[in-house]
């Protein structure tokens, strides 16, 4: 049975998951038309089998230019900053919640068949793991809150107008495209970078925080079925693996053994906020999407090296303004230290 071709927008297009979505859906024949304020991303992540607009989220009315005739909508622009949202809450929470809310006004407006919106695992919050869908969100910073404020929204304006939405929860994505260039986000990329410039990975506290890693086709391979799988309209889903649940210092190991390097980390005091142990269920992903996991932790980091190190390493890129300055906000990104 032929599949359907659908019209698909796919926000954040020069970033990291929305250049690898989007260029996915083009390759499957549907038509692709992406956006991206180009603030966050790289021009040559943006594949030339998509129509490409730059264009702000928050542009209410260019959006709604933009969805005109739109199917589908893959909601993945962000600026995923959860440490620095302490420090800057208004530009984290103007870039999720009220870009979101633009995205979404648009797309129902149009009436369109479904929006995935791509949240994050901050919506959980410091509660044991591993984080399942059934928890009530307790996020613990303003990245977080925004993103579990934008959800609300979804699901308020979508139920009311007969809308189907989906719910994404990647955590921690890694692999070929991601930026590295960012000195608050990405801390295999961070590491890779630093230690193939010679420079020792940074850590904050002690190192012992845990978290799960997911390799981007991994995470592709439960988005692309969102497209229009009946039975996912109004689900929540967690995507990633649980298997390895490793620690800060273990990443460190993995990158240093993946470079060579034989730099000892550099530990700075704890980032406020920040949760210690973060980990989603995927028996959810199992059951619905056939979710499974095939790229492991030490060949997600190999691949994330090698892509940086044919691009070439480069300096941080301290283009978020901190907009709380005080004895809290780490002196690394004060000084400009990464």
């Amino acid at each position: 049975m032929k599949k359907k071709k659908y019209r698909i927008l796919v926000t954040g297009v020069a970033g990291f998951l929305g250049s690898h979505l989007s260029e996915k859906f083009a390759d499957l024949g549907h038509d692709v038309i992406g956006i991206d304020n180009m603030t966050g991303g790289y021009e040559d992540n943006i594949s030339n089998k998509i129509e490409f607009y730059k264009i702000d989220c928050c542009n209410f009315e260019k959006v709604k230019k933009i969805m005109k005739n739109i199917d589908i909508v893959y909601h993945c622009a962000a600026t995923a900053h959860e440490g620095l949202s302490v420090f800057s809450p208004f530009e984290i929470t103007k870039n999720n919640y009220l870009a979101s809310v633009s995205i979404f006004s648009a797309a129902i407006n149009e009436k369109v068949k479904r929006i995935i919106f791509c949240s994050s695992m901050a919506r959980y919050g410091e509660q044991q793991t591993p984080f399942t869908e059934d928890m009530s969100p307790k996020p613990v910073d303003p990245y977080g809150i925004s993103k579990v404020a934008a959800e609300d929204v979804l699901k308020n304006l979508c139920d009311l107008n007969n809308i189907e939405w989906v719910i994404a929860v990647p955590h921690n994505i890694i692999g070929p495209r991601q930026i590295y260039t960012d000195p608050y986000r990405n801390v295999v990329s961070i590491f890779l970078n630093r230690m193939l410039q010679g420079k020792p990975p940074i850590v904050y506290g002690d190192g012992e925080q845990k978290r799960c890693f997911s390799y981007i086709d991994d995470c592709l391979s439960c988005l692309i079925p969102m497209l229009d799988q009946k039975n996912l309209n109004k689900q929540v889903i967690n995507i990633g693996p649980d298997e390895e649940f490793v620690t800060v210092n273990k990443v460190v190991e993995i990158c240093s053994n993946i470079t060579g390097s034989n730099l000892e980390a550099v530990y700075k005091e704890d980032r406020p906020r920040e949760v210690k142990h973060a980990t989603c269920s995927a028996d959810k992903a199992r059951k619905l999407l056939n979710y499974e996991t095939k790229v492991s932790l030490s060949d997600g980091v190999k691949k994330t090296y090698d892509y940086i190190k044919k691009r070439g390493t480069k300096d941080f890129n301290y283009r978020l303004t901190i907009e709380i300055d005080n004895d809290l906000t780490p002196d690394t990104w004060k000084n400009k230290e990464i």
